[in-house]
């Protein structure tokens, strides 16, 4: 369990820099995504095949693996989406209505209880971000789309640990990668002709960001993730990415100067957010001793 935990951990902290590396690279949203999805799952493919690793597994499982790969494409095409149209600290704060949406969806799809204490956190992330929106009503737009991509982003854990319950998450995290990346290669003509964008090719530092985006924040905190996932629920997983708002928001306020830009809507909600944080990572604690 510990070591689940510290994998869970290093996949969040390196998720943290995902939002600062959307802002850094020039492309929009659909090919930022679809850049990071090739040179991932070609990584992937590459290190499978150097390793001689078995891939192969049964074809309806190919098939549902790519289905969540989907879900994960749309739901990065949405958080980046919303870092282009407000900002990263406006991204990373709707991220964290995840926990919220993880404890209505899991349930769901487990066919268990809700656990009201993780839905009452949830609530409290909601209620956070309800301050931002009413004090900053010219990000709604963007919190709109912040909050499609936190709705997508519960979805894609809670699907994978059924996945995981039974196929070895090296596999897992290739053909979702693969998946989404066909999915989008399928989409991206028609999502480009709606968004309309001059810029098509990475210039030379949209390069360096997307192969940093691609393999440590991708390929690596991923793995970690999935492997994560095995030993701990999806909501505890999601919750525990709401620490990456913490990250990502104090290196937007170093490097952008976000900090200026923000209301005291913002600070408010983003206290509700940190105090739901705090909570779950105290009802983990005391639970931590008693799991075998």
């Amino acid at each position: 369990m510990k070591r689940a935990f510290f994998q869970l951990h290093i996949a969040v902290f390196l998720a943290g820099f995902t939002g600062i590396l959307g802002k850094l690279i020039t492309l929009n949203e659909g090919l930022l995504v679809w850049y990071r999805l090739l040179i991932s799952a070609c990584t992937l493919w590459v290190l499978f095949l150097i390793g001689k690793k078995n891939f192969s597994i049964p074809q309806k499982d190919i098939f549902k693996i790519g289905l969540v790969g989907i879900v994960a494409a749309l739901h990065w095409v949405s958080f980046y989406g919303c870092i282009k149209i407000a900002n990263v600290s406006i991204a990373l704060v709707c991220f964290s209505a995840i926990g919220f949406f993880t404890a209505l969806i899991e349930p769901l799809i487990f066919r268990v209880r809700i656990n009201w204490g993780e839905l009452a956190l949830g609530l409290l992330v909601i209620m956070g971000i309800s301050f931002i929106f009413h004090f900053d009503p010219h990000y709604q737009t963007g919190i709109w789309v912040g909050l499609i991509a936190a709705l997508l982003g519960s979805i894609f854990p809670i699907l994978s640990r059924k996945l995981l319950q039974r196929i070895p998450f090296e596999i897992v995290t290739l053909y979702e990668l693969s998946g989404g990346l066909i999915f989008l290669t399928i989409l991206l003509p028609f999502y480009l002709a709606i968004f309309p964008t001059q810029l098509i090719f990475p210039g030379f530092m949209d390069w360096i960001w997307l192969l940093i985006l691609s393999w440590l924040c991708t390929v690596v905190a991923m793995n970690f993730s999935m492997s994560a996932l095995r030993r701990i629920s999806a909501f505890t997983v999601n919750l525990t990415y709401n620490l990456e708002p913490v990250y990502g928001i104090a290196l937007a306020f170093v490097v952008f100067r976000e900090d200026k830009f923000l209301s005291s809507g913002f600070y408010i909600g983003l206290g509700l957010i940190m105090l739901a944080i705090v909570i779950q990572m105290i009802r983990l604690r005391m639970k931590v001793p008693r799991v075998h």
